[in-house]
Parts: C-alpha cells; sequence; structure tokens
C-alpha cells in the first residue's frame, strides 16, 4: 500500500509535503491509524518503537483542522498534543510543521518548561496557536494562566508515549487539561508499552476505543521452519515480541571496573570517531547513545573520557534533565548533525526521539524501569532500518537476561573485549589533581547507589549485592562518602583510600579555583567567629561572682558548661565521620591545632 491509496484520508496537501519527504509507503501502524483517527474513532495504539506514530497522529490532526467548515479564530485551539519530554514535543513540532504550513491560517506552538512562560502567554496572544504542543506542565500552566485562550473548539487530543505520561507523576496536570476540553473530541494514545496501562485508557476519556496493535512476530533460529513474519493490526499471538526484528540486542556480564574500559574499548572498535568516510581500519562513521542511570553519572563520564588518551578525536556530548533547556537543545542538534560521535545521556532521550543513523546504543546502566529499556533501544533500528543494541550488567544481575526475555525482548550473549585498556589508574590520577573530576565521582557514586534502591526490579537489582568497594574504585574515589548505605566492612572489598588528602585536591580551572578558596576562608573565618563566641559566652558565665554562690551550685554550673562544650565538640565530630568536616578543621574548631 501506498499514502495515495489512503484516500480520502488524507488530502492532497498532505500526499504532496509526503512525497516532497521521500515518503511513499505508509508504514504497517500508519496504514492502520490514519483512516481510524481521520475519521470519528477514537484510538490506543500500541506498537514497536521507531515504527512511526508520529505521523500517524501528526497527518489526522491537520487533514482534520483542514476540513473545519471556518477557520478558527487567533484565540481558539483545536488540538492539543502531549509529551512527556521537551526533546520529544520540540521534535513533534518540527515533524509537523510542513504540514501545518500547507493550511493558511492554521498555527502551532511549542510549550515546553526551560523558558518564561509569560513569553509563551503572550505569543499566543499576538499569534495564536490552534495547535498546541507541548508537555503536561507547561500546557496546564499556560492554559491557566492565558485567560483569552479558547479550549470549546477542540477537535482532538493526542497524548504521546502515553504510558509515560499517566506513570511519571503527571496525573493532575493532565487531569486539569482534559477537564478544560470539551468531551466530544478524538481522543488518541500513541505508546511502545501501552498494554501495561490498561487502566489509563479509561482515564485518558477515550469513547470506545480500537485498538491498534501492531506486533512484530519473533525471528525463527537458523533450520527451523518458521511461520510467515508479518506486522499487522490487531492483538498478536505469544510468538510477538517487544522491539524491531531488525534490532539485534547483546548483553555483557562484567565487575563495575570492567564497565568503563569495556566502554571505551567497545566506541574504539565501533569506529566513533569522526571522520569523512572510515578510518585506517574501515570502520565507518558511527552514532552510538550511551545511556546511565543518573545524571551525575553522565558528568562523571563526560569528565573523564575526553582526557583519555583511547578516545581522542571522539564527538562527546552529555545531555540530561538537570541541564537548562537551552544547553540540552543545543546538545541534541549538535549531535544529530555530526556525521559520528558518541551522547553519554539518561532516560530524558530516551523516549520518541528520532536521531538520524544511531546504529549503536549502549546501556551502561540497565535503567530503573524496566519499561524504559524498549523505548532506550528504540532510538536505533527505526522504521525498518537495522540497529544493534548493548546492555552492560553485574555478575548478580544476571537474571535480568531472563526477565527480559519473558517480556518479549530477545537478547543474546556478547563475548567480552580480551584487549581492556588500563584505565584505573588514568581515572585515579584525574581524581587526584582535578578537583572536577573528585567532586563529579563522588556525586556520581552517592546518587548512582540511591537510585539503585530504587529499581523497580528490587528481586534482581538488590542493594545488598552491590560490591560498593568496586563501585567505589570505578568512580575513582578518593575516600568513602559518609552515607547509611555504607556500613563498615560489609561489600567494600575491592577498594583503597588514596594517600592525597581530598581537602589538598585543588580545581585545574583558575577560577573556579579561586573561588573554592574564597569560600573556604568564608567558612573558617565563620567557623573561627563562632568558637570565640562559645568562649566569650563560658567566659561570662565563668566571671559570675563565685562568693556568691554555694559550692554545689558552682559545680552544677561547671557541669552544665562541661555538657555544653562536650556537645559542641560532639557534633563536630559527627561532621567528621560523615566526610562534611575534616580532622585539621576540626583541631581547628576545637582548639587542638597548635
Amino acid at each position: 500500500m501506498r499514502f495515495v491509496d489512503l484516500v480520502p484520508a488524507l488530502s492532497p496537501e498532505a500526499l504532496a509535503v509526503l512525497g516532497a519527504s521521500g515518503f511513499v509507503q505508509p508504514t504497517p501502524v500508519q496504514e492502520a491509524t490514519i483512516p481510524l483517527f481521520c475519521g470519528n474513532k477514537d484510538v490506543a495504539v500500541d506498537a514497536c518503537t521507531g515504527s512511526g506514530k508520529t505521523l500517524a497522529f501528526v497527518l489526522p490532526v491537520v487533514d482534520r483542522l483542514r476540513r473545519l467548515e471556518a477557520p478558527l479564530r487567533i484565540n481558539q485551539v483545536g488540538a492539543v498534543i502531549v509529551s512527556p519530554t521537551r526533546e520529544l514535543a520540540r521534535q513533534i513540532f518540527e515533524v509537523a510543521q510542513p504540514f501545518i504550513a500547507t493550511v493558511a491560517w492554521l498555527r502551532a506552538l511549542l510549550l515546553v518548561g526551560g523558558s518564561d512562560p509569560a513569553v509563551d502567554v503572550g505569543s499566543f496572544k499576538e499569534n495564536g496557536g490552534h495547535v498546541l504542543i507541548g508537555t503536561p506542565g507547561r500546557l496546564d500552566d499556560i492554559m491557566q494562566r492565558c485567560s483569552t485562550m479558547d479550549l470549546r473548539t477542540v477537535e482532538v487530543l493526542v497524548l504521546d508515549e502515553a504510558d509515560r505520561l499517566l506513570d511519571m507523576g503527571f496525573k493532575v496536570q493532565l487531569d486539569a487539561i482534559m477537564q478544560r476540553l470539551p468531551r466530544q473530541r478524538r481522543t488518541g494514545l500513541f505508546s511502545a508499552t501501552q498494554t501495561e496501562a490498561v487502566e489509563a485508557l479509561a482515564r485518558a476519556g477515550l469513547r470506545n476505543p480500537v485498538r491498534v496493535n501492531v506486533a512484530v512476530t519473533q525471528v525463527q533460529p537458523p533450520g527451523v521452519k518458521s511461520k510467515k513474519q508479518s506486522q499487522g493490526a490487531e492483538a498478536a499471538s505469544d510468538a510477538t515480541q517487544r522491539t524491531p526484528s531488525t534490532l539485534h540486542i547483546q548483553y555483557i556480564l562484567c565487575e563495575a571496573t570492567q564497565k568503563l574500559p569495556q566502554l571505551v574499548a567497545f566506541l574504539q572498535a565501533k569506529g566513533a570517531v569522526t571522520s569523512l568516510h572510515s578510518d585506517s581500519q574501515g570502520h565507518q562513521d558511527k552514532k552510538v547513545i550511551v545511556y546511565f542511570l543518573t545524571c551525575a553519572c553522565v558528568d562523571f563520564v563526560a569528565a573523564v573520557l575526553p582526557r583519555l588518551s583511547q578516545c581522542k578525536g571522539m564527538t562527546i556530548n552529555a545531555l540530561h534533565g538537570r541541564m537548562k533547556q537551552a544547553a540540552r537543545a543545543a546538545t541534541l542538534a549538535a549531535f544529530t548533525e555530526v556525521p559520528a560521535g558518541v551522547l553519554l545521556c539518561t532516560d530524558v532521550a530516551a523516549r520518541g526521539l528520532d536521531i538520524p543513523d544511531v546504529q549503536w546504543i549502549v546501556q551502561f546502566d540497565p535503567p530503573q524501569d524496566p519499561s524504559a529499556f524498549v523505548h532506550r533501544v528504540g532510538r536505533t533500528a527505526r522504521m525498518g532500518r537495522s540497529g544493534n543494541a548493548v546492555v552492560y550488567l553485574l555478575p548478580h544481575e544476571a537474571s535480568y537476561v531472563d526477565f527480559l526475555r519473558v517480556r518479549k525482548i530477545p537478547l543474546q550473549q556478547a563475548p567480552l573485549s580480551q584487549q581492556l585498556p588500563d584505565l584505573q589508574s588514568a581515572l585515579q590520577r584525574q581524581s587526584e589533581t582535578d578537583r572536577l573530576v573528585m567532586e563529579a565521582g563522588t556525586k556520581a557514586f552517592v546518587s548512582y547507589v540511591r537510585a539503585y534502591k530504587e529499581h523497580h526490579c528490587k528481586f534482581i537489582f538488590r542493594l545488598q549485592d552491590l560490591a560498593l568497594g568496586r563501585l567505589a574504585t570505578a568512580f575513582a574515589l578518593l575516600r568513602l562518602p559518609g552515607m547509611p548505605e555504607i556500613k563498615k566492612g560489609k561489600g567494600l572489598e575491592g577498594f583503597t583510600p588514596s594517600a592525597i588528602d581530598p581537602d589538598s585536591v585543588r580545581f585545574k580551572d583558575k577560577a573556579r579555583e579561586k573561588q573554592r578558596q574564597v569560600v573556604l576562608k568564608q567558612q573558617q573565618q565563620r567557623r573561627q567567629e563562632e568558637k570565640v563566641q562559645r568562649r566569650q559566652q563560658r567566659k561570662q558565665a565563668v566571671q559570675q561572682p563565685e562568693e556568691h554562690l554555694p559550692a554545689a551550685k558552682r559545680r552544677k554550673q561547671q557541669d552544665r558548661e562541661d555538657l555544653l562544650q562536650l556537645q559542641d565538640e560532639y557534633t563536630l565530630l559527627r561532621k567528621v565521620k560523615k566526610g562534611k568536616m575534616s580532622a585539621s578543621e576540626f583541631d581547628a574548631a576545637t582548639g587542638l591545632d597548635f
């Protein structure tokens, strides 16, 4: 089937844009969804990632508004498209723009966080926004702020990555948005893992929806007579898998201290180096996306990789949710444009993003939510193209492979790289000579341990099985941080504290080190003032006329002063044990630095 065969569901204008963009044949999900959604049907679409779901709702939305009897006024809204992340919302906006441009009066407005909401309100009042595309929080905020916005004319509501929207804390915002919209509207839910959120369909306000389930039949092993492999609408059999058949997923079992060397060896072997055509070994340019458990882990690896000699020539970008919106957009655009490179990121870049020419997905850490596994690997092998993915697992996490297979995600074990670079000494040297790396490693360690405790698969990812000593070594820690998860002598094998005093490590950035010294001086001055103040208070108490006090009262007063001093020193000692104060600072505060 071709797109022209979907007439009259699609307009000639939409077909012209599709033809100019090189789209001739619809994907199975587009073929099944577009006629239904262009008509008077609500749809709940369940299809593997990379199957073309964005066009499956953008085309019906635009053509439905095109067929309105009269154009919408500047303050009227015709469609609302909700996305869980800013990056995905921006991508939907860019995909929709060429089709929206074919309707003279139609305007789209992107509403995402990271900017002044007053600017968005002003933009709507001045230019209108017949199609609102954005994240739940910003959409809800602008709808509250903009009293002139008329939502009674909304024809279509789309919830993209619906399972994630209904699962990541957007319930209040989604309820508020849907309560403002008319009930007589078309609603579409689109996701790659929608089968896990059946109860969400009622919440979303669908009326007798048509379920579109585009499944992928598993490929039988060589020599085994297989059934006809197909992709089609409606429910699939038990033999279906959750990932595209063109996606090859592997796993590697290794210790925590081997993960970064394995990653560096992998990047070298796969040729993730920017070049015109290929390197001396014949490696073609490749894009690699590497996923981590936390933002701090991304920052640590982003700090150390460019300093390694093995990574010279690699274009390395970092992306996570704690970055400012402008930086996130610039990083994503830069990675999209380069012919080869590495993107280090969290699950903020796991859903819906269509980055061209991504050959490999590396899951350095398995995700907290197992459903995110499918979305991560879905950044490659999109629209029928081939792709590869690999996940690194610690030895005690081996049962995660069986867990994924039960969830229809096939994996094969990959061999370990035999010639691993010796990175540990280089990492330790970086941590001992640059405070930036030292602090990044400590933050990464703490965030990783705390995130590990919150894994959804607690029966596999158990904190008591985590080798904290090897993990601390992998993050090049000089000292173990004071945190309740670290119990003395338990799981700390493989870690040796550095002879370097962490307080003596300076920033290589002179401006940052100068700022640190100013802060340290201010802290020292403040502690000295507090020390003098405590001494004055004790002196005033001692200067009370003792001749008027009986001996018993003098002893009680002395006991109270001794107790106060002991409490002060105990408080400072607890700070030392927690790593908030060094031994030298303790001596200075207690008057022992003589």
